[in-house]
């Protein structure tokens, strides 16, 4: 299982120069490298590689770092692709997707630039980096993490690793390749319903109201179209700077609840269940005024945080259809759509159940899960001799 370890590099003065020129320098070659693949109908690596290749060392990049720069620009081209047949940039002919098929990908100045073990070396008793830049081989670069991660990094880190510069911090994201361990056989499902009004409710009575998270983002909404109204050179450089904050205050609180999930399955040896949610946002229609709530509900970040954490210790998951899981009785299994009273409410009409909506909604994807599993191993019925 591979997962990534962000570590924060702490350079001098001068190495935080080397590292910035030399972001600009690769993803400036990175544009010019993919004007030409788009001129040439974007070939094969190799056959990029014969007309890129010496124009790059000529601009002064290393052999394996021009390596990286043709091979990242033409996997930039493969994942545009996939985008594009996957319907993810819009219907052909919509403005979105004519845009991206009739000009070059580029690339940001500060964009991530791949390293492997030719370029970065890793001193971890010292807390240094040695790393290749445009202006030579820099020695004794100096990088912070937590104990856990530094462990990880020791037994586990394979493969490449790519720098970053964010907000004028510099940091090296690397792989790494952790045993995964079996999947135990489940004594029965948790039913994770997620929602807006309540981001996460489980069939064990654990719930994780939104309602904190929502006034959050109604606070960054406020402020952006303040700052985006007043438009001065300082009200600009506000926004940048704030621009991730949101994003990355969700994140943290998905970590949080993802890691009570699956933590309470590992403790009871249960499974975990999830609704498969895939294209809600193109089914769903709401007024004008709750499409800010769902295009900014954030249930699919939540679901790969629970998935690779169920992952990292075992537990099984699985995925279940959503339908009727907020208009089917948990006790007696009647389906109506009047059973929902309101958005908290569900009281069966058929055996007069009555319930916390999310609630009734999570034993309902907990008892799907069981089915689906069951339907899924296989058999264990010996053979006939």
């Amino acid at each position: 299982m591979k997962i990534v370890t962000q570590v924060k590099l702490l350079p001098e003065a001068e190495q935080a120069a080397a590292l910035r020129s030399t972001l600009r320098t690769v993803n400036k070659a990175a544009n010019w490298v993919s004007g030409v693949a788009f001129e040439r109908g974007v070939p094969r690596e190799y056959e990029l590689r014969k007309h890129t290749y010496d124009e790059l060392k000529a601009r002064g990049l290393g052999a394996q770092a021009a390596q990286h720069v043709i091979k990242k620009t033409r996997d930039a081209y493969t994942t545009l692709k996939a985008n594009i047949r996957a319907g993810n940039l819009g219907k052909p002919g919509s403005k979105r997707r004519i845009k991206a098929e009739t000009k070059p990908i580029t690339f940001r100045p500060e964009a991530a630039q791949p390293y492997d073990d030719r370029c970065l070396s890793w001193q971890y008793d010292a807390g240094t980096v040695s790393i290749w830049t445009t202006a030579g081989r820099l020695k004794g670069v100096r990088f912070a993490c937590s104990p856990d991660a530094l462990k990880m990094l020791r037994e586990h880190r394979k493969g490449e690793s790519d720098l970053i510069e964010r907000d004028g911090v510099f940091y090296l994201i690397a792989v790494c390749d952790i045993p995964e361990p079996e999947l135990y056989e489940p004594d029965g499902f948790i039913g994770v319903d997620l929602g807006i009004v309540n981001i996460a409710t489980t069939s064990t009575g654990y719930r994780a109201a939104g309602r904190g998270l929502n006034r959050h983002r109604a606070r960054q909404l406020a402020l952006r179209k303040k700052l985006q109204t007043k438009g001065t050179k300082s009200a600009k450089r506000l926004l940048k700077r704030r621009s991730r904050k949101e994003a990355r205050h969700t994140a943290n609180i998905n970590h949080v609840i993802s890691k009570s999930i699956v933590t309470t399955a590992e403790r009871t040896g249960s499974g975990i269940a999830l609704e498969d949610l895939t294209g809600i946002r193109s089914r769903v229609r709401l007024r004008k005024d709750q499409r800010t709530s769902l295009h900014s509900w954030s249930f699919q970040q939540l679901g790969q945080y629970i998935a690779y954490k169920a992952r990292r210790a075992g537990v099984p998951l699985v995925y279940v259809d959503p339908a009727y899981t907020s208009q089917q009785c948990s006790e007696c299994g009647h389906i109506d759509r009047k059973n929902r009273a309101d958005q908290a409410t569900f009281a069966c009409r058929a055996c007069g159940f009555l319930a916390n909506a999310d609630d009734n909604a999570s034993h309902n994807i907990g008892h799907k899960a069981e089915t689906v599993w069951t339907a899924g191993r296989e058999s264990r019925v010996p053979v006939t001799p």
